[in-house]
């Protein structure tokens, strides 16, 4: 019974989303049609970026609240630096965002401040910075290379999608094949040890906060590309909660020590189909949020559930 659990643990976000798909076939109406396919894996793509970068801050046993505050900051930017070009304009979104991060890594690394308050000053303080440098005004995007971006497309596939999927191949990588990755693994799973070890603690952790900033910057340049306007009063709202159901529900724990990137994949894909089932079959985007709260709930459980199975292993051997 408790093997099946930790089988859930590590698996159930296959299990819920396939279960989702078979019933949307049954229910919903042209769910399968290639246009409501593009549709929902386009919608998909912000949160996915920002839980990639919360998934590697979560495996160092950390948090980032901040992320829907920096992809503001970056949509605010953009429409300023346009006239220099898109990439120029992008870039500079990039380099804000890794601010962002390098600035909450460095109040946890150095002044050892929490992770969840250094991350909740910033995502309080970077939205009110972000209405600031838009003036509190919605601005059209006439950019055609940047509008490109947002509804363009390679071989079928659009282009916010497939920037997407090489941004998860190469977390993927860094995670699974770089000294890095084993880095941070170790540094989640017991920071005091990683210390003993002689492993760079300061640098994992500023580097994580600093990759999660530039996934939440790019986020929110993909988000007002394929918005076409530039609203930093609505870009990111409320896209960590988002972010850190599709991290946990994918099987990243809590506590730290592991990341999976595929599972955040299924877990961006799942609240994404969760949402959309709702909105079509007419239920009140609060009961979205109210499930989003279940949902992080009970993964946490299966969590506790899996970690103390593991204790028990530990001390049997």
């Amino acid at each position: 019974m408790r093997l099946d659990r930790l089988n859930l643990r590590d698996h159930g976000v296959y299990l819920a989303l396939v279960l989702l798909v078979l019933v949307n076939l049954v229910i919903t109406p042209n769910f399968l049609t290639a246009d409501n396919i593009r549709t929902q894996l386009v919608q998909m793509v912000p949160v996915l970026v920002v839980a990639l970068g919360m998934a590697l801050v979560i495996g160092t046993e950390g948090i980032d609240l901040s992320v829907g505050s920096v992809m503001a900051i970056a949509a605010a930017l953009l429409p300023l630096y346009l006239g220099y070009g898109a990439l120029p304009a992008i870039g500079i979104c990039l380099v804000a965002g890794a601010a962002a991060g390098l600035l909450s890594g460095s109040l946890v690394t150095f002044a050892g401040v929490q992770p969840i308050v250094a991350t909740l000053a910033l995502l309080v303080g970077g939205r009110g910075l972000a209405l600031v440098i838009a003036d509190g005004q919605l601005k059209q995007i006439r950019n055609q290379q940047l509008l490109d971006l947002g509804s363009g497309s390679v071989l079928g596939v659009p282009l916010t999608v497939f920037v997407a999927a090489v941004l998860v191949v190469l977390v993927a990588l860094l995670v699974g094949k770089t000294t890095f990755g084993r880095q941070l693994v170790a540094v989640g799973g017991n920071r005091k040890a990683a210390e003993f070890a002689g492993l760079p603690v300061r640098r994992v952790l500023l580097v994580v906060y600093l990759l999660s900033g530039l996934l939440a910057a790019g986020a929110g340049v993909l988000a007002t590309a394929r918005l076409t306007a530039s609203d930093p009063s609505s870009v990111g709202l409320l896209v960590e909660l988002s972010a850190i159901t599709a991290v946990v529900v994918g099987g990243t724990p809590l506590t730290g020590g592991r990341v999976r990137v595929i599972g955040t994949v299924a877990g961006a894909l799942l609240m994404q189909l969760i949402a959309a089932t709702l909105i079509k079959h007419d239920v009140p985007a609060s009961v979205t949020q109210m499930l989003e709260a279940v949902i992080i709930a009970s993964a946490v459980l299966l969590q506790r559930e899996g970690t103390g199975l593991r204790l028990r292993r530990q001390e049997a051997r």
